[in-house]
């Protein structure tokens, strides 16, 4: 026992899960996480210092752009062009924000409640010093402060004899959904994945079509509704399925969404109501493509278990199965949100060239109101989400 307490957590992990398979690994990981945290909660202590130095926390990521595009985002005394620092509220967060949507989990045959939690105003960072006895609106205040923004992409080209940016609408938020509550999620992805593969879920819901080439057959799973990729036998083209039913919006995805709407970064006038989520295999990707107008602007595509590179502009090209050509990349980090909107959207292509490790995305979207499907009814759930509003940082 003396020599299990000395090892770090990703040693124990390194032990316990050798030749284990990547969906074991991150149960593991995330039991050991969960037990870590409760440990170093017990024995941590709050003081004024510690607070203090909360202020000066650091987060750098690099953009892996052209020479002109590259650039670091660094988390504090930064211009706000780059970061907006976030401020502290003086409203209280009320009980539901940490809990669950009982009400909607009827539909899931055989979960416990403890499937649906997401501690999203727990866990500051692995291993502060941060204490329980923080009360949970000032959790979600310093939690909140972390998160970086960058909104400034920008990329000049020549559009129908205009220059424009075609990257203008395009923003990334950073730090969004720290280590645990990325296991937590990604654990309950592989429950809906199981539950695809058993035969629980709707037909239309999940899909794991054969591996035939390179790139090819990436598992998704929709909620809200059935999105068609290409023209069909019946000859209907791309877009919404009006007459197809798919599973609602699983409670930890709504928890997802309030979280990103009380952080600013979904507004409350386009609060998604449907989502898909894509289960990448090294070596699966997504060719170049603009959005369906079935779907609002701006949409958010939130990144699990490892970073990748999505790429953008115009006119991007297909080098071979799987790989293809821009004029832009930008990296999406784990637990990031990354939004189109804009010309970003609507304008530039974007693209994810073929992974080279496991990866899990949910893209949120709101469907247009002459799109939606037929028996399709709105979430209670996620009506009058307002976005938290902060005064200046008390030192």
């Amino acid at each position: 026992m003396e020599f299990l307490r000395s090892l770090k957590k990703e040693d124990i992990l390194d032990l316990f899960s050798h030749e284990f398979c990547s969906h074991c690994q991150a149960l593991l990981h995330s039991r050991i996480t969960t037990l870590r945290k409760r440990k170093v909660d017990e024995i941590c202590s709050l003081d004024d210092e510690c607070f203090e130095s909360s202020g000066d926390h650091v987060v750098e990521m690099s953009f892996n752009d052209d020479a002109s595009n590259s650039e670091s985002l660094t988390k504090r005394n930064e211009s706000p062009r780059n970061c907006s620092q976030r401020r502290d509220s003086d409203t209280s967060v009320k009980d539901d924000e940490k809990r669950v949507f009982g009400s909607s989990s009827g539909n899931l045959v055989g979960c416990k409640q403890s499937d649906f939690e997401l501690l999203l105003n727990d866990g500051i960072c692995e291993g502060s010093s941060f204490k329980n006895g923080l009360s949970e609106e000032r959790k979600e205040q310093i939690r909140y402060s972390l998160v970086c923004s960058k909104k400034d992409f920008s990329l000049i080209e020549r559009i129908n004899g205009r220059h424009i940016n075609v990257l203008q609408g395009l923003e990334l938020h950073t730090e969004v959904f720290n280590e645990l509550e990325q296991r937590k999620i990604v654990e309950w992805i592989y429950r809906l994945q199981w539950r695809g593969q058993q035969g629980k879920l709707k037909d239309r819901t999940y899909s794991e079509p054969r591996k035939w080439m390179r790139g090819k057959g990436r598992v998704t799973i929709q909620f809200g509704c059935c999105y068609n990729y290409a023209v069909n036998k019946s000859g209907i083209p791309p877009g919404i399925m009006r007459d197809e039913e798919v599973d609602p919006l699983p409670p930890v995805f709504k928890q997802m969404i309030k979280r990103m709407v009380r952080w600013n970064i979904i507004p409350s006038s386009c609060i998604p109501d449907s989502c898909i989520v894509n289960i990448y295999e090294e070596g699966d990707c997504i060719p170049p493509h603009i959005d369906n107008h079935d779907f609002m602007r701006p949409f958010y595509t939130v990144s699990f278990l490892s970073e990748c590179k999505i790429l953008f502009g115009s006119n991007l090209q297909v080098v071979s199965a799987g790989e293809f050509a821009g004029p832009i990349s930008l990296f999406l980090p784990v637990g990031s949100v990354f939004v189109l909107n804009g010309n970003g959207a609507d304008i530039a292509k974007h693209c994810i060239p073929s992974v080279s490790s496991k990866r899990i995305s949910i893209t949120f979207r709101k469907m247009q109101p002459n799109k939606l499907p037929y028996k399709f009814s709105p979430d209670t759930d996620l009506a009058e989400i307002k976005p938290l509003v902060f005064s200046s940082l008390n030192k």
